[in-house]
């Protein structure tokens, strides 16, 4: 099996090679950006398994490259880094596509441990591809069609879709979705409605446009994505 390479886009030294050493010792390839700029041109020129984010970087900052990978459908798991603790911070990231938040000082096994996760669930399954009624998941090219035409997501979006259509039509309910989608702790409420924001998003892309609705609420259950009702 490759090893899983990991991009680690962060200014200050001691931390980057603090990074360096941790993850390689859990078996990555570890390249090191010292700056936005560089850090966004290795990501889209390379194959990266998670990128390392810092926030508070030299040229484009961080949220700046998140959001250029984003727009340039490159879905690689970010797991963004920043010293600045304020929820704004963290709420911005998500919304543009990271995929997990750690603030500054952190500990290097969870950084190793968190990376690992996001790696994990990025690796195709074993069907490259799924499909219910017109919808298509190809989890391959990261690519998700309905009626033949092709929907972007976000990475949170694609990772809820995916599980939701993997669960083959069994409603999930938020404490899992939480769980699985989201890396909560088991019974930790984040006190917002993340998922229900996450599943309006995720209708006016996927089901607005279309007569023939395939995602839904089964009350007191969860959500279900299946063609029957």
């Amino acid at each position: 099996m490759a090893a899983m390479r990991v991009l680690v886009v962060e200014d200050q030294t001691k931390i980057a090679r603090a990074l360096e050493t941790a993850l390689a010792a859990d078996g990555a390839e570890v390249v090191i950006a010292g700056d936005g700029d560089r850090g966004l041109q290795l990501a889209l020129e390379s194959r990266f398994d998670v990128v390392v984010l810092d926030i508070m970087l030299p040229g484009l900052d961080g949220l700046e490259v998140l959001r250029e990978l984003r727009a340039r459908h490159h879905t690689t798991p970010v797991l963004l880094l920043s010293a600045r603790g304020e929820v704004d911070d963290r709420i911005r990231g998500l919304d543009l596509g990271a995929d997990d938040y750690l603030p500054k000082p952190f500990v290097l096994a969870e950084v190793t441990a968190r990376v690992r996760v996001l790696a994990r669930r990025a690796a195709p399954a074993d069907a490259p591809r799924l499909v219910i009624a017109d919808l298509s998941i190809d989890f391959l090219r990261h690519e998700v069609k309905r009626g033949g035409h092709r929907i972007d997501l976000t990475t949170r979006e694609l990772r809820l879709l995916t599980y939701l259509a993997r669960a083959n039509g069994r409603a999930c309910p938020r404490d899992e979705l939480h769980q699985q989608v989201w890396d909560y702790a088991p019974g930790y409420d984040p006190g917002t409605n993340v998922v229900q924001v996450a599943m309006v998003r995720l209708r006016e892309k996927l089901d607005a446009p279309f007569k023939r609705k395939l995602i839904h609420t089964v009350f007191a259950e969860g959500y279900a994505v299946r063609d029957t009702p």
